[in-house]
């Protein structure tokens, strides 16, 4: 249950608006209405305080933006001082006095001397317009100009971790936030050190005003003498002006603090303190040049020896502290080690923990992310939001596609600019080696002859990335003739998500590691716990798994029947332990969900076969290790092949198909990866892993080179 004191607080905050309703509006009203003396020595006070106040504030913000009223608090109080002014100088120049507190200030100063007092005003002025408020205004400007520019790329580099599945949206959206915080808030004090620069020449003029004023007044209506009026007036203006600079000298100092730290996990003292005691060495070094003033001739003896034995003092403690570890050897490296780890430090620790951070950084410099696009400076505007750039989130739509579709789950993959690249050039990193490339013209279209029109359209021609189609870049005006004449026009992110998804297909199984195998049986423990039990770790291990999946990724069969996959591996892991014959028997149950893909039409599949004598001498040629399964052909043999599939692959393309072709099971895989170097689209299926019902439309046979058709009858007549 609140306590009453947590409950006065909560109400008094949120009658907050009105309290500061009611400060403006009494601030305007002191710029009208006469104030008598007593009311101006209570608000004086409560300048001085608020100043204080907020002195304090800043000192224990931790960092700048959280303090984000303070450009506002800055210009209130600097009205709340200019009223105040106002209306300490009618009662000055009206009564010849303004209340105990500018006389009391007028008499400590100026100590009966004004030309003391008008010097000491001076130097308040020069200190707080020239020093600190034109240093803090220069440092306000710097960070907003900076702040501002980095905004972008600030917020890409958020946009990118949010597509790559790093944060999740609330972080994003906190992170954005904090970002437009930080901008907004040097923006604004670099406009608020204006109002202090500005007070501080109201505060001059006001005080000449005062003085030459009154001593009119005092001469001409008070029947003073020159002396009398010059020393009243003199006394009076100066002490006036001493009790407003004051404040504004702290609100000054204030604003220099807020705008010259940068942000910590500490507040200023601590941050300080930890970051000055941090080398005891250099205490010790200033202890012995302290104690050299010392000793020379005519210098002061005490004060420089003094500092010198605390600065020594100070040195051999933190350097006891440091030597056995403890938390106050550097309250600025070790503090901020606890909170990272997300638990306190506790005394008598050893400060090993606090060197962790820096092992974490190292290692992070190994780190190789395992997919990255890297982009040239030209198509930086494809990556940014703002600029009407849609890559990121086309990006993680690639990804949530090939995880619905494929059962992919790809990693997060990495956007960034690479200065290395030419302006128009991407490339894909595989875990920081390229595996594709390409170019892209920012602001044109990509227009590719797929119809076979005739036209030609005016532009640079080029090649398309994924199906290395001719095709042309355009610009708006020829946009409208290429889409008139049947060409297929789409923009430049479109090409480039379209190449990352076929490469992400084709690599899906480079992709794939043990980790990931694991959180996928994980997860899958879930819902088939007894499956899991069976197959996990007695029938296969892990890694067997994952050169399973890793075959069916190789060919772009979707794993997303997953409990199918495991099943089948259960009920053969006791025949063959060899992941390439267990990927192949998993195949045929699979068949039923992947086969539908290559229909041409519902129930038929348009494939090419090879002649059946062909398939027998491939048969005989089979070589096989216990890792791995290929094909031992002569060239004659393996040109011919790669010859007749080169033509009916031709063939395909005008049509828009891919080439099927259809084995039998025992050359199948062989074949398959004897031709996947000359022909990586190349689909090669099994009869046995067809649908009982799917028919084969025959698209060509691959007939048997003719040197081993002449060598049959040989063989024959042998």
């Amino acid at each position: 249950m609140p306590t009453s004191s947590s409950q006065s607080v909560t109400r008094l905050l949120l009658r907050a608006d009105l309290f500061l309703t009611f400060g403006l509006f009494s601030t305007v009203m002191l710029l009208i209405m006469p104030v008598p003396p007593f009311l101006i020595d209570g608000l004086l006070a409560l300048n001085i305080g608020l100043s204080l106040f907020v002195l304090l504030v800043v000192i224990y913000v931790k960092d700048p933006p959280e303090f984000s009223g303070f450009p506002t608090i800055l210009l209130a109080l600097t009205l709340f001082r200019l009223a105040l002014n106002i209306s300490s100088t009618r009662q000055i120049l009206v009564n010849g006095y303004a209340g105990e507190i500018i006389e009391s200030f007028g008499h400590f100063v100026i100590q009966g001397n004004y030309i003391v007092g008008a010097v000491v005003f001076l130097i308040l002025v020069v200190i707080n317009f020239v020093v600190i408020t034109k240093g803090a205004g220069r440092i306000a400007e710097v960070s907003a100009r900076f702040t501002l520019d980095a905004l972008p790329g600030k917020q890409m580099a958020i946009d990118a971790e949010l597509n790559a599945g790093i944060i999740d949206e609330a972080t994003a959206t906190s992170r954005r936030l904090k970002v437009q915080k930080e901008a907004d808030f040097y923006g604004a004090m670099d406009g608020a050190s204006k109002f202090v620069r500005g007070d501080a020449i109201a505060g001059i003029l006001i005080t000449l005003v005062n003085l030459v004023g009154g001593f009119a007044i005092g001469v001409f209506q008070m029947d003073l003498s020159l002396s009398e009026s010059l020393q009243k007036f003199s006394l009076l203006s100066i002490g006036d002006g001493l009790v407003s600079q004051i404040p504004a000298l702290i609100i000054s100092v204030g604003a220099g603090l807020l705008v010259t730290r940068a942000a910590g996990t500490t507040n200023l003292g601590t941050q300080i303190a930890g970051q000055f005691f941090r080398y005891p060495r250099a205490l010790g070094v200033a202890a012995a040049m302290l104690a050299i003033f010392a000793v020379m001739p005519g210098m002061p003896t005490i004060p420089f020896l003094g500092l010198a034995a605390l600065a020594w003092f100070l040195s051999r403690t933190f350097t006891d502290a440091e030597s056995a570890g403890a938390p106050g050897a550097a309250p600025a490296a070790a503090a901020p080690a606890a909170p990272a780890r997300g638990a306190p430090g506790k005394p008598g620790e050893s400060a090993a923990p606090a060197a962790a951070p820096g092992g974490d950084d190292v290692r992070k410099l190994i780190e190789v992310d395992v997919f990255a696009i890297e982009i040239g400076y030209g198509l930086l505007g494809l990556a940014d939001a703002k600029a009407g750039g849609d890559l990121l989130g086309r990006v993680t739509g690639v990804r949530k596609t090939l995880a619905r579709e494929k059962g992919v789950i790809v990693p997060p993959v990495s956007v960034r600019d690479n200065l290395e690249l030419e302006a128009n050039e991407y490339r894909f990193l595989l875990r920081g080696k390229s595996v594709a490339r390409g170019t892209l013209q920012a602001g044109r279209w990509l227009a590719m002859n797929v119809a076979g029109s005739s036209v030609r359209l005016r532009g640079v021609p080029t090649r398309e990335p994924v199906f290395n189609l001719e095709a042309t870049w355009i610009d708006e005006v020829e946009k409208k003739t290429a889409e008139l004449n049947g060409y297929t026009v789409v923009d430049p992110s479109s090409v480039l998500i379209t190449h990352l998804s076929e490469t992400l297909k084709t690599s899906a199984h480079l992709l794939l590691g043990r980790q990931d195998v694991q959180a996928i049986i994980d997860h899958l423990k879930t819902t088939h716990p007894a499956l899991v039990a069976e197959l996990l770790p007695d029938l296969v291990n892990l890694g067997i798994i994952q050169r399973v999946l890793q075959n069916l990724f190789r060919e772009g069969v979707p794993i997303l029947n997953l409990p199918v996959i495991l099943e089948g591996i259960a009920d053969f892991a006791p025949l063959s332990k060899n992941p390439d014959d267990l990927s192949e028997l998993v195949r045929r149950r699979l068949g039923l969900y992947f086969i539908p893909e290559f229909e041409v039409r519902p129930g038929c599949v348009r494939a090419c076969t090879l002649d059946p004598r062909l398939e027998q001498h491939l048969a005989g040629k089979v070589h096989r290790s216990p890792t791995d399964v290929g094909l031992a052909l002569d060239p004659g043999t393996g040109r011919h092949l790669l010859e007749e599939l080169n033509r009916r692959a031709a063939d395909a393309q005008l049509q828009g198909q891919p080439l099927v072709l259809v084995v039998s099971t025992e050359i199948r895989l062989p074949l398959k990866r004897f031709l996947e170097p000359s022909f990586p689209r190349l689909v090669v299926l099994a009869f046995q892993e067809l649908p009982a019902a799917t028919e084969i439309e025959n698209a060509g046979i691959v007939p048997l080179p003719a040197a081993l058709a002449r060598a049959e009858p040989l063989k024959a007549a042998a």
